[in-house]
């Protein structure tokens, strides 16, 4: 199982969790501080969830490059790489070679905005990228972008001139894979969680799902419900302050 066990490599994707840098779109609902905190949830959630996925070398493909210390203690064992390229289409090229250049026979890149995606998922995707008669694999997202890619080569193709952050992605991806004739495996459609309709879409998908995972979103999610909920008062008419006032959370700080 030795050779097996280091035929993958299984990157994330990660930008440092830094306020104001990260999940803007879900600001509002969320403060900038809170955006920054839950993306530092979404990527120990990513470690935690590749951690357990057998026959994969775990790698962190991070920017930017003075954060290296801060995805050390992140993902703790994990390769660490510098992101390289200018948009996301180069970056992820260039991290694809890098994975091959390891001397790694596949590599398989995902991101950190789907939480709830199951570990099953990521296993699925190591045996799919091995398979003889598979060239790509592809995690689709409901939004028509994709949250996996793996290869055993890199092709320039499916990554110049993208229209990324699109609907367009995952289809524009499609049809150059096979006009390049190369055979796609598809994973389970997943969503992302971009828009402050994904993030309740989260919120309520977590709470009716039993279990501890995804461990970190979870518990910033129930926080947050806590720090939500109004302090109502009674109805003590002898008692009141005589400006209405109360603490700060009933004033819906």
């Amino acid at each position: 199982m030795a050779g097996a066990e280091r035929a993958v490599g299984l990157a994330i994707m990660a930008k440092a969790p830094r306020v104001g840098a990260v999940k803007t779109r879900l600001c509002p609902p969320l403060r900038a501080p809170e955006a920054a905190e839950l993306a530092r949830c979404f990527l120990l959630d990513t470690v935690e969830r590749v951690r357990m996925v057998a026959g994969a070398r775990p790698i962190v493909a991070y920017t930017p490059v003075e954060a290296r210390a801060q995805f050390e203690e992140a993902a703790p064992g994990f390769a660490l790489i510098p992101q390289r390229g200018g948009d996301l289409g180069e970056r992820q090229r260039h991290l694809i070679e890098e994975i091959l250049g390891l001397g790694l026979q596949a590599a398989l890149v995902i991101g950190t905005d789907s939480p709830t995606l199951p570990r099953e998922c990521l296993d699925e995707a190591v045996s799919l990228v091995m398979a003889p008669d598979v060239d790509v694999v592809l995690g689709p997202t409901e939004d028509g972008g994709y949250y996996l890619i793996g290869l055993r080569a890199p092709y320039a193709a499916l990554f110049e001139d993208m229209p990324w952050s699109t609907p367009a992605v995952l289809g524009r991806t499609l049809e150059r894979a096979q006009r390049l004739g190369l055979r796609v495996a598809c994973l389970p459609t997943w969503f992302d969680v971009d828009t402050g309709a994904d993030l309740e879409r989260l919120r309520v998908e977590v709470e009716a799902t039993p279990g501890v995972s995804p461990r970190h979103t979870r518990e910033f999610l129930g926080r947050r419900v806590v720090r939500a909920v109004p302090v109502v008062k009674s109805a003590n008419h002898e008692h009141h302050t005589p400006d209405g006032g109360g603490t700060a959370a009933s004033r819906g700080r």
